[in-house]
Parts: structure tokens; C-alpha cells; sequence
């Protein structure tokens, strides 16, 4: 049984149990009493067979929590589960903290923060980056904005899910601001890894020598390394695990492209790699794992 308390929070209700949410709370649930919620049923068994007590709405799942985590797709979803039909807002206590963890851009931030306010409710924009294998080990990467006050409710949570926890302002959306730099240098770095190794492959290297050499030198990078291994796989009759879906990077980069476009910042190399993940998903790949990326640029391996 989980202990009930960890520096002040006693139970915190994770809405959203999908790649990210479902580690996140199993993670959580090693320390305190967590109660989860996910739109899709067999989200909310997954979470059950994990040890977490789910329920049929976000509502439920939410009642009696001090802490409450939000890990949805988009701003529409976020919306949603605060503030819709079954929104949780109007049925959590005042000082309630919402840890919001999701790449929703700074737009979706400020309507989210004044209707939580209306409950003396502060929300903590976190999103966060490292994958569900990290997330399940507390090796999370967080960015934060949010009020002082609120992030000492928030911490101890944000303590057991990263390992790196980076305050980069005392407002909410000033990290969903680094999260879209964060997602336009990610996004760019898995795509010119799918052109460097679909390359390789059209002069005949062998791709894991190829992926070897690569990452030992200048030109090596985290999503290389991360990714180049999955990227090989892709042509296999069942492609790569799907450790991180390839419409994910349809979403964030169509962030990063609202983002830009707002500050009057051209981006070029940004709307080159936004545009084959649209084609990724165009030839349905969009629930494949992104490294599949690199079937658009060479949709069959030559090596």
C-alpha cells in the first residue's frame, strides 16, 4: 500500500492515463494515494491492472484530491476536463494545485489559469519531455512557470517525476514557452536524422556502422541516438515500438509554427520538418512511432 502522504499532499488525481499519464501514475502511485481517470476504457484497465484506482469521469477521479495532474492531448482537452460537462474545477477545494503537464502552447494557457482562479485554484505549467520509460523511473525533464506559492504545492509531485526540474518563470505559460523551443529543436532533430540515415541507405552504408559512427562525432545528438535505432526498425514488416507517436510531432510542430508566426519569427527549417510529419500522417503513419518519420523521406530501405 502506497503511503497517504508525502510533504504535505495526500491524494492527487492523474486525468489522463495515455503514454505519458499511465507511467506518471504508476510512478506516483510508489508514494501516495492516486486516483486516475482516462477517456478511453481500455486506458482506464491498463491503469487498473497497474495497481491505480480509476473511475467512469474525470469528477470522480478528482474528488478529495489536493493535487491534480492533467496529462492530455490538446488545449480542447484541457479545456474539457476543467471546465466542461464533468470538469473537475468547480468540485476541487480552494488552494487545489492543477499540474498541468501536457505541450498545450502558451494560446491555451491563460484561459485555463483565469477559470481556475475563479476557484482559487492555481494551475502549474509543466510540461515535460523524456518518454514513458522515463517517466515510470522519475527521470522526467520539467519545465516550469508558474507563482511561487504554487510550485511549493506542486514540488513534491514534480520531485518524484523528474530528475531535472527547470523553473524558467513565475508565470504559467512561460513553460509551455520553452516546451515549444524545446519541441522545434526535437522535431528538427528527428527529422534530419531520418534524412541523414535514409542517405546512408541510398549509398549503400550499412545503417547501424552508419549509426555508430555518427554519434561519436560532431554530428551525433540525443534524438539520433534515441531515435536511429527505431528509425532502422521502421522498415521492418512491424515497424518500430511505439515509444512516441508520430501525430504527437503533427501537434507540437504546428505549435512551434503558431509560435513563430505570433512573434513575426520567420522559421524555415521548423515548417521543412512540420511538413513530413503531415505527410507521415497523410499516408497514415500518424499512430506509428514518429522514427517512422524517415519511411516519408524513403518509403522503402535500398540496403
Amino acid at each position: 500500500m502506497a503511503p497517504t502522504n508525502h510533504a504535505g499532499v495526500s491524494t492527487i488525481a492523474v486525468l489522463g492515463l495515455g503514454a505519458m499519464g499511465l507511467p506518471m501514475a504508476a510512478r506516483l502511485a510508489g508514494q501516495l494515494t492516486v486516483r486516475g481517470f482516462d477517456i478511453n476504457e481500455g486506458r482506464r484497465r491498463l491503469g487498473n491492472n497497474a495497481g491505480i484506482e480509476t473511475f467512469d469521469s474525470a469528477r470522480e477521479a478528482a474528488a478529495g484530491a489536493s493535487v491534480v495532474l492533467v496529462a492530455v492531448r490538446n488545449g480542447d482537452q484541457l479545456n474539457e476536463v476543467l471546465f466542461g460537462p464533468n470538469g473537475v474545477a468547480e468540485i476541487l477545494t480552494p488552494d487545489s494545485v492543477v499540474i498541468l503537464t501536457s505541450t498545450v502552447g502558451t494560446d491555451s494557457v491563460p484561459a485555463a489559469v483565469d477559470g481556475l482562479a475563479k476557484y482559487g485554484i492555481a494551475l502549474v505549467d509543466a510540461p515535460l519531455s523524456g518518454g514513458p520509460l522515463r517517466a515510470g523511473a522519475g527521470d522526467l525533464l520539467i519545465v516550469v512557470g508558474a507563482e511561487p506559492k504554487a510550485l511549493q504545492r506542486a514540488r513534491p509531485v514534480l520531485e518524484l517525476l523528474g530528475s531535472t526540474i527547470t523553473v524558467v518563470g513565475d508565470r504559467p505559460g512561460d513553460g509551455q514557452a520553452l516546451k515549444t523551443v524545446n519541441q522545434l529543436l526535437c522535431g528538427v532533430h528527428i527529422a534530419a536524422a531520418a534524412e541523414a540515415l535514409a542517405l546512408a541507405d541510398a549509398l549503400g552504408l550499412d545503417l547501424d556502422k552508419t549509426l555508430e559512427a555518427l554519434q561519436a562525432g560532431a554530428a551525433g545528438s540525443f534524438m539520433l541516438s534515441n531515435r536511429g535505432p527505431r528509425m532502422i526498425q521502421a522498415y521492418d514488416d512491424d515497424g518500430a515500438e511505439v515509444l512516441s507517436r508520430l501525430d504527437i510531432f503533427v501537434k507540437d510542430m504546428g505549435i512551434v509554427g503558431q509560435a513563430t508566426r505570433t512573434a513575426g519569427l520567420p522559421s524555415p527549417v521548423a515548417a521543412a520538418a512540420e511538413q513530413l510529419y503531415l505527410l507521415g500522417q497523410a499516408q497514415g503513419l500518424g499512430a506509428a512511432d514518429d522514427s517512422a518519420v524517415i519511411s516519408v523521406v524513403a518509403p522503402a530501405k535500398r540496403s
